[in-house]
């Protein structure tokens, strides 16, 4: 991939989370998730690639755009896998709570998991922790290797956990444990980023959520140098049909993090749509908005922290052709 590439996807998240931005707290996710996708759509006809959708908004007939097989970019550059969630974390920002992310994560063509949409059993951890926890062991077993290998006490780790009824004997043995939980009303992609910043305090992730959103948290953790597990967890038949047809023949495999995201290069971008531990929301002011904004590449190993400052007045389709 080329190395300008990074810098250009912000431009789709920023726009994405300046268009989302504006639904804060007003009860319509459906509307915030609307503008996310139109905009980040928008944005990514203008960006120097030959992508292809891999995991989005849903299927063609049940997505007017950023569907999964959709192409994007401007037909020129590197041919590539595209993961996108416009929104991470719909109904955070219907109610204006914390943590919700415009993002998207990049790869070589044929490098990224087709994720299914159906829930994944997930752990996530920082660089420390790399190679200490598995998805097989016990809640206390891991939560005893990565106090080890951040050299804590166990009762001073930070676990994060979606507040899920499905979670209740998970949230309960690190109880017992002694460990400290965040428990999160939505948005795992950034609870398991979380994990590779001593800044925002967490220290692992564990539970299931949707397996797409595993493989872009998963992008992300490459670039960071940390870790991530999946394992699928179909619900119906018709789940397990498609875990097959996309080449899962065992669904009972824990998916290391190069099964999810293969080959040595990855793109994660994500900017911030409401305040979080890592990145701060949009702001607006008159005619100028404000956004926070995240950039990694994993073969350089370069991470930028961006901040964008936007006039709505000159750019206010949040694109200049």
């Amino acid at each position: 991939m080329e190395r300008s590439l990074s810098m250009e996807l912000v431009r789709v998240t920023e726009a994405a989370a300046l268009a989302s931005a504006r639904w804060m707290g007003r009860g319509e996710k459906e509307s915030a998730d609307g503008a996310a996708t139109e905009a980040m759509r928008d944005v990514f006809d203008t960006i120097p690639m030959k992508g292809t959708v891999v995991i989005g908004e849903g299927e063609m007939d049940e997505a007017p755009m950023l569907y999964i097989g959709e192409k994007l970019g401007n037909g020129y550059g590197p041919r590539v896998d595209v993961a996108v969630d416009p929104l991470e974390g719909t109904n955070i920002v219907a109610a204006g709570q914390w943590n919700a992310l415009a993002v998207l994560a990049v790869a070589d063509h044929g490098n990224l998991l087709h994720a299914p949409d159906m829930y994944m059993e997930k752990i996530a951890v920082g660089p420390e922790s790399v190679g200490k926890v598995s998805l097989d062991a016990s809640v206390m077993d891991n939560l005893k290797a990565v106090a080890e290998a951040k050299n804590k006490d166990i009762q001073d780790l930070v676990v994060t956990i979606l507040n899920r009824e499905r979670h209740a004997k998970i949230i309960q043995e690190v109880r017992d444990a002694g460990a400290r939980i965040k428990l999160l009303s939505d948005g795992d992609v950034a609870a398991a980023i979380n994990t590779a910043f001593d800044d925002t305090g967490v220290d692992i992730m564990l539970g299931s959520g949707g397996a797409p959103e595993g493989v872009i948290a998963a992008v992300a953790l490459k670039c960071l140098g940390g870790d991530f597990q999946g394992r699928l967890l179909p619900q119906t038949d018709e789940e397990l049909t498609r875990c097959k047809k996309m080449g899962i023949e065992d669904v009972n495999r824990v998916l290391q993090l190069n099964d999810l995201v293969r080959g040595d290069d990855c793109i994660f971008a994500a900017t911030g749509v409401t305040d979080g531990e890592l990145l701060k929301g949009v702001m607006y002011k008159g005619s100028s908005a404000t956004t926070s904004s995240l950039v990694m590449r994993a073969k350089s190993g370069t991470v930028r922290f961006i901040d964008g400052t936007h006039s709505m007045k000159k750019k206010p389709d949040l694109v200049i052709r």
